[in-house]
């Protein structure tokens, strides 16, 4: 076991270096309209979003009112895009991780790698660690939120059922629920040499 910082690295038998299955970046099969979402949005601005400076407004400056009705909607708007490309990400991880696992339990070499008996061991989030030591490119997704949103959500929910606070402010939400499933057990992480796969998305990359 090499150990580098805070983090434990698992000893891989051999020098042979292992091919995962690819992580396959899946798109939503009925994405929701953006005009929709935007009209959903202004609804959520009207009903529970607009304090009493706005109101205000809408007495001195109709013309003010309603531009300032607009882009509370579109932050709305573009705060549910991201928790949805962070929730598909996440969708496609925990599927990626269920396939290693299979992976790891038909390959002699690594089956007792996850054995619960062995310390420290792979536990489900060491896959997600090593996304990161990969550096898989994900724009502006947070690898770790993406998980937690999708360990709470099984399957997203509209944005009519979500209040504006959780879409400003849902990031802690994602972190602790990603922490306490990792936390859950003792691990080590996976050393990101000794694995290759592919990303596949819009393109085809190989980490």
């Amino acid at each position: 076991m090499d150990i580098i910082g805070n983090r434990k690295y698992v000893n891989v038998p051999g020098g042979k270096t292992h091919e995962l299955p690819p992580l396959l970046l899946k798109e939503r099969a009925t994405p929701t309209p953006l005009e929709q979402i935007l009209a959903l949005a202004e609804q959520m601005v009207e009903t529970e979003a607009l304090g009493p400076e706005i109101r205000r407004a809408a007495y001195e400056n109709d013309s003010s009112f309603q531009q300032r009705k607009f882009n509370l909607a579109i932050n709305f708007a573009e705060h549910y895009l991201q928790f949805l490309r962070h929730w598909d990400w996440g969708e496609s991880i925990v599927e990626w991780i269920r396939q290693c696992e299979t992976t790891f339990e038909s390959k002699a070499a690594l089956r007792l790698l996850m054995n619960a008996d062995v310390w420290p061991h792979v536990n489900h989030s060491s896959f997600v660690t090593l996304l990161s030591d990969k550096a898989v490119p994900s724009g502006e997704v947070n690898l770790e939120n993406a998980v937690g949103f999708r360990l709470t959500f099984r399957q997203p929910p509209p944005i009519e059922c979500l209040s504006d606070n959780f879409l400003v402010f849902n990031a802690p939400l994602a972190q602790k629920a990603y922490h306490t499933w990792a936390d859950a057990a003792k691990q080590g992480s996976l050393p990101p040499e000794r694995f290759h796969f592919l990303v596949v998305g819009e393109d085809i990359k190989q980490v």
